[in-house]
């Protein structure tokens, strides 16, 4: 049915997605994704009423184009569909030290984001050139448009957790501090496995694992993340697409003085030159690494070290966990779809009693739910993860209270 339903949008560093959803019955009655941006052939493709479209938009195509094109043919084409949106959510991925949660967004609200991109240079501009564009094209919503933050989900981690071993006055003064991100997922995950486990989620011990270009882990305790592997910025923590993770900060004192890099160039190192496509020389798609595991010695090392690193901070957050765990889950495009890395991590993990189901695991991808154990070992879960579901979610009980 064609009522309250809610458009989300998520602005990414290189990819423009949308969706408008009920949250009530979970049906998205428009959504799709605009993919290569600033780059050679970006293109769009969507659905609607069960019909896929694709249409190639042009080259180095900017955020506000692809809004543009997205607002102006697409959702033109589905007016019936708009006239019923009650409300918009926004993806932001860092609050900064000043917002905490879920927020209706104001002039104060898109300054306080725009302070916050220090923090998540590659997301937050983008995500705020998706709040102007679309407080421009529909003024008649501006009091409805909600921003959910990914970092809100790490507000109540302690202390022992969040802060860094420098003068307490940096976290004081300027806020430095391990925020964490992809935290939009992660919560979505723990409400789903609550479900699944019919448990109240303020019951469960669960670490959740968001396997994508961008990776991060949560130890969840007792419904609250008491950890995350992401820090200050989404840099830190596990091995990525392109970026580093966890490195010894001196390396960046070595490139600095003794390679004569700028900050500039080291910063585009670490972020974008680096992770799985810095050890792989070559991708950091997963296609062409799992292909070439056997074939190409880089690969292989890449794919060793990205779950090397996964497993680890897993065995680490088992510690927090106070005597009980009741499920690792994956989810994140990796996450959900690459059977092959799940079996390498979870061989690591057999010590603390997990075991895979060979068969399950290969079975249980693209878009499928369920368990990948066998029957003696701790339980495995795979979970699709839903930000889209989750933020409409929130966007409609924050313009419920207005």
């Amino acid at each position: 049915m064609l009522k309250n339903l809610i458009l989300v949008l998520n602005c990414g560093s290189s990819s423009l997605k949308f969706s408008v959803i009920n949250p009530k019955n979970e049906k998205k009655y428009l959504f799709g994704t605009v993919e290569r941006l600033f780059l050679s052939d970006t293109y769009v493709t969507w659905e609607s009423k069960k019909n896929k479209y694709k249409k190639n938009i042009g080259s180095n195509i900017s955020h506000e184009q692809a809004l543009d094109f997205v607002i102006d043919h697409i959702f033109l084409l589905e007016e019936k569909i708009l006239k019923n949106i009650v409300g918009i959510g926004h993806r932001v991925v860092h609050g900064g030290k000043k917002i905490k949660n879920s927020i209706l967004i104001n002039d104060k609200i898109i300054n306080l984001i725009e302070e916050a991109s220090i923090f998540a240079p590659l997301h937050n501009p983008a995500n705020l050139i998706g709040i102007k564009k679309i407080l421009q094209k529909y003024p008649i919503l501006s009091k409805k448009n909600v921003a959910v933050f990914d970092t809100s989900f790490y507000q109540n981690m302690p202390k022992v957790s969040f802060l860094y071993a420098i003068p307490y006055d940096f976290f004081k003064k300027y806020g430095i501090r391990r925020y964490g991100a992809h935290g939009i997922s992660h919560c979505y995950i723990l409400h789903k496995t609550a479900f699944l486990l019919q448990k109240s989620f303020n019951q469960l011990n669960i670490i959740t694992c968001h396997l994508g270009n961008g990776a991060s882990v949560s130890a969840i305790r007792n419904g609250i993340c008491v950890d995350t592997s992401m820090g200050l910025t989404p840099l830190e923590g596990l091995v990525m697409g392109t970026r580093s993770g966890d490195i010894d900060p001196s390396i960046i004192f070595f490139m600095y003085k003794q390679l004569n890099m700028s900050i500039h160039q080291i910063e585009e190192l670490l972020i974008k030159k680096s992770g799985l496509l810095g050890l792989s020389g070559i991708s950091s798609d997963f296609r062409y690494l799992e292909k070439n595991y056997n074939i190409n010695e880089k690969a292989k090392i890449a794919v060793d070290i990205f779950c090397h690193r996964i497993s680890k901070y897993i065995s680490a957050y088992t510690s927090l966990m106070h005597g009980r765990l009741d499920a690792i889950i994956f989810t994140g495009g990796i996450g959900e779809n690459v059977p092959f890395i799940r079996s390498i991590i979870i061989s690591k993990l057999s010590l603390l009693g997990f075991f895979i189901h060979s068969e399950k695991n290969l079975l249980i991808c693209n878009g499928k739910t369920g368990n990948i154990n066998i029957k003696t070992s701790r339980p495995i879960f795979i979970i699709p993860t839903n930000e889209d579901l989750a933020i409409s979610r929130e966007t409609i009980n924050i313009i419920s209270l207005v």
